[in-house]
């Protein structure tokens, strides 16, 4: 009898435990639920600011005067980049894709981010009311068209903490984003390419990027997309950082081959050789502990098709770095709205 008794609540123990142990696995290999909004592009990015400020990574940062601009947008949203903002996940749309999928556009790289952070959402959507040319009602969602320069930006406020925001020249992606907000969260979801490279991803990582390299490219992109002369053969490369007493970065190219790797490997390796060989006398920062222990900690290997390069940075470098940072360097950019006329009460219908 007593065991008749204890069977279900033993059966309803196991059946926590499977799903902890089910939703742990699940979270390693799942992207952060802002990079899953995010829509199908060439490159993500995503930082963990929370979990940066916990760490106590970078510090007690000096007071930084504000761009004037920036300043006026603190003003009006309450938002302040560098205190409320907790995560961000960015897509980067090469020039390339955007030319075949919506002919006729600038040859330059448009991106589409999510933002999650402390928000006070009347005051953005009256900021954004006032910046916007037009206003779009997507499944109760309202969708700002805001011109700036030669292009149109289209923000999103999707929750009580959630903005996304897209440059892309067609609104079906930021539509899109707004489609994937309002489906309950999947661990499954996420565009091709992402759930494809994330579980390479150190589990922890507080920032990550996962991006295409297409070598002899003449278009104008993005920095990543610079490092084609390193590449003879298209490869995709996952970079991450993690904190584990100090900041461990890790990059890896999956070139698609072992004769690619090596050749990849090589050069690294070339251009490391050239760091160690530089005469410390002829480096000002040479003498620096914290400099020393950078360089010392560089690493490049093959590892069959794939070519590894890591790095660990010291905290205290990365604190002396951002308090001896110049000030305009420590200022975030500003955002620069367009100058925007009155809306007639006709315009606002």
């Amino acid at each position: 009898m007593r065991i008749r008794r204890s069977f279900p609540i033993l059966l309803a123990v196991a059946l926590v435990i499977a799903a902890v142990a089910l939703t742990v696995v699940l979270r390693k290999h799942a992207p952060p639920e802002p990079a899953r909004l995010l829509p199908a592009a060439d490159g993500f990015a995503y930082i963990d600011l929370q979990w940066m400020r916990r760490a106590n990574i970078t510090g007690e940062l000096p007071p930084v005067p504000h761009d004037p601009d920036y300043e006026r947008f603190i003003n009006a949203t309450g938002f302040q980049f560098e205190r409320d903002l907790d995560e961000a996940a960015i897509a980067v749309h090469y020039s390339e894709s955007i030319s075949a999928a919506v002919p006729g556009q600038p040859n330059e790289a448009r991106f589409s981010e999510v933002f999650v952070g402390k928000i006070q959402g009347e005051r953005f959507r009256a900021y954004l009311s006032n910046l916007s040319r037009s206003v779009e009602t997507y499944h109760a969602v309202d969708i700002y068209s805001i011109p700036v320069e030669d292009r149109t930006v289209r923000v999103a406020i999707l929750g009580v903490d959630t903005v996304a925001a897209s440059n892309y020249p067609d609104p079906v992606v930021i539509r899109g984003i707004v489609d994937r907000s309002r489906k309950l969260a999947s661990p499954f979801g996420g565009p091709a390419l992402l759930r494809q490279y994330y579980p390479q991803v150190p589990f922890g990582s507080l920032a990550w990027t996962i991006f295409r390299i297409k070598p002899q490219t003449d278009r104008a992109e993005p920095i990543p997309n610079n490092l084609s002369f390193l590449f003879a053969r298209p490869a995709v490369v996952v970079a991450s950082v993690r904190y584990i007493r100090a900041l461990h970065l890790r990059a890896v190219a999956f070139t698609g081959s072992d004769e690619e790797a090596q050749h990849l490997t090589e050069q690294l390796s070339t251009f490391l050789n050239l760091f160690h060989a530089v005469d410390p006398t002829t480096t000002p920062t040479a003498t620096d502990a914290d400099v020393k222990a950078i360089f010392d900690s560089l690493r490049v290997e093959q590892q069959n098709d794939r070519a590894l390069r890591t790095a660990a940075v010291p905290v205290g470098f990365i604190r002396k770095a951002l308090a001896e940072a110049p000030t305009a360097l420590q200022s975030p950019a500003a955002p620069t709205p367009p100058p925007v006329q009155k809306k007639s009460s006709k315009q606002r219908r």
